[in-house]
């Protein structure tokens, strides 16, 4: 992981599926367990899925915070 991956998940929308166009640091627990169960897609998408999956399942996702964009 290198420290611009986490910038890439407070602005990298997903692309596909039923969480399209939603910020991949906002997508829920639930789906992306889901991804983790069937495997994640290949490429930079699936990478960065990977990764909020990790973040996600031990309880780190406030290091995201910092990194969001004013709305």
């Amino acid at each position: 992981m290198k420290p611009e991956d986490l910038e890439r998940l407070v602005s990298t929308v997903m692309p596909f599926g039923k969480h399209q166009g939603t910020v991949i640091a906002d997508l829920p627990g639930n789906y992306l367990n889901w991804f983790a169960r069937e495997g994640f897609p290949k490429g930079e998408i699936g990478r960065l899925l990977a990764l909020m999956h990790e973040i996600d399942h031990n309880g780190l996702s406030d290091l995201l915070t910092p990194l969001r964009l004013p709305r």
